[in-house]
């Protein structure tokens, strides 16, 4: 199996690279996704999702500002929604700019997210949250059919994972940049198996993905999802 995958990477490795760009650039979400863990020290999300020292985020676009119930809002943000203050698109990308400009007196300590790109990935990210999604769901369709729990419970081998990944890592680089060239780095190792057997059985229509998905093993995709989900930024 390993001749095989080896043998088409060496065949085809500008098409491996353009396949992943189209495959893994389905959307922002993902983006933001990866944004959003600078932000998921104080802000849980997903079906357990607690106040913590802020604030849950399910459902937080469209949500009326300082309103989910137990947690305590400072004077200053509580005032701000008295007044009307609804968490839409402008008001958020208002609000991460700096958090203490736009809101004086708040106890968020958060300084700010400088790029106008990186904001509204996040934007779109957090667009997508309810109670019945969280982390590692941006990334998938709803038409991706589910994998087997024994398949998403295999143990992927980084170092393995590293070896198989040796012909995209100089385009998809590792410090996270992304140059034009989607960034794949830090994906949940459930999602990124989730999508690449989608490709595998074709539930996902991209020719190039499909014919190297369809040489990888189980274990194989395991390692790969294991080595991108290593990746520190």
């Amino acid at each position: 199996m390993l001749r095989n995958v080896l043998n088409l990477f060496t065949a085809l490795p500008l098409l491996f690279i353009v396949g992943l760009e189209t495959a893994f650039a389905d959307g922002h979400a993902d983006v933001g996704e990866r944004l959003f863990r600078r932000c998921a020290s104080c802000h849980e999300v997903g079906p357990e999702a607690r106040n913590k020292v802020g604030p849950h985020l399910n459902e937080i676009m469209g949500r009326a500002a300082a309103s989910v119930e137990g947690f305590r809002y400072s004077r200053a943000l509580t005032a701000m929604a008295d007044d009307g203050l609804v968490w839409d698109e402008d008001m958020m990308d208002a609000f991460l700019t700096r958090p203490s400009d736009f809101v004086p007196g708040t106890r968020m300590s958060f300084s700010g997210v400088r790029k106008e790109e990186d904001r509204h990935e996040l934007i779109v990210f957090l667009s997508t949250l309810t109670p019945e999604t969280g982390l590692g769901t941006a990334h998938i369709e709803p038409s991706d059919p589910d994998v087997a729990p024994e398949i998403l419970a295999i143990e992927g081998d980084v170092a393995y994972g590293q070896y198989l990944a040796s012909t995209c890592v100089t385009c998809h680089q590792e410090s996270g940049e992304t140059d034009g060239i989607p960034s794949i780095i830090n994906w949940p190792a459930p999602a990124f198996v989730t999508v690449l057997h989608a490709y595998k059985n074709k539930s996902r229509e991209n020719s190039v993905m499909q014919q190297i998905t369809s040489v990888l093993s189980n274990e194989e995709i395991a390692a790969l999802a294991a080595y991108y989900e290593s990746i520190q930024q």
